[in-house]
């Protein structure tokens, strides 16, 4: 028992992607951004390109005809049809969230967006407002929330592994990012830096 039918996720999965590809595109001018940097900050992005643009609609093919569950060495099976539910359900509300937080970072960011760990250009202003009075990087919550709710709604080993390295790319690439800002923005980054935490609300 599952709390939406597999093709109906697999279904929505794609349709979410699609509409962050067209937010993106109409945001930023763009789909697909080269990787720049040194290697952690290229690595740390190509690997967010990948989970997003080759892992997220492989899993949702996979949904739609119902053949993730049967190929997938390590599918958790949970026995109380409730927790399932429950599993699923915090999947979805963590999953569509990241959409919308990531939709409405690349809608504030505009033309200032630029791939993680990219240093501000010298026209880039320095963006406080929309989902950035939450958090520093919203982006990278998203991504955050997007893998781990992924991990939830197929239930897989894997994806929460895949979560688990995502977060440590984030902690490993965030002091590198922000180095660049204070450097760029000086005092206002650091009072913002004070006032903001940095991926998750009120508590990081």
């Amino acid at each position: 028992m599952h709390l939406v039918d597999q093709r109906v996720l697999g279904i929505g999965i794609l349709a979410l992607l699609g509409t962050l590809v067209a937010v993106k595109r109409a945001a930023t001018g763009s789909v697909v951004d080269r990787p720049e940097g040194n290697l952690m900050v290229q690595f740390v992005n190509a690997f967010n390109l990948f989970f997003l643009l080759v892992v997220n609609p492989l899993a949702a093919i996979l949904l739609i005809t119902r053949q993730f569950a049967a190929i997938d060495p390590a599918h958790v099976s949970i026995a109380d049809p409730r927790m399932v539910i429950a599993v699923e359900l915090t999947g979805f509300v963590t999953y569509v969230t990241g959409f919308f937080l990531m939709a409405w970072a690349l809608l504030t960011l505009g033309r200032s967006y630029q791939l993680g760990g990219s240093a501000p250009r010298s026209g880039d202003e320095m963006v406080t407002g929309g989902p950035y009075r939450l958090v520093r990087h919203p982006m990278y919550t998203a991504a955050l929330s997007i893998s781990l709710g992924l991990a939830c709604l197929v239930q897989s080993w894997v994806f929460f592994c895949v979560f688990c390295a995502y977060a440590v790319l984030v902690l490993l690439l965030i002091p590198m990012e922000e180095d660049g800002l204070r450097k760029a923005y000086g005092e206002r980054y650091r009072a913002y830096e004070r006032n903001t935490k940095k991926v998750v609300p009120f508590a990081y």
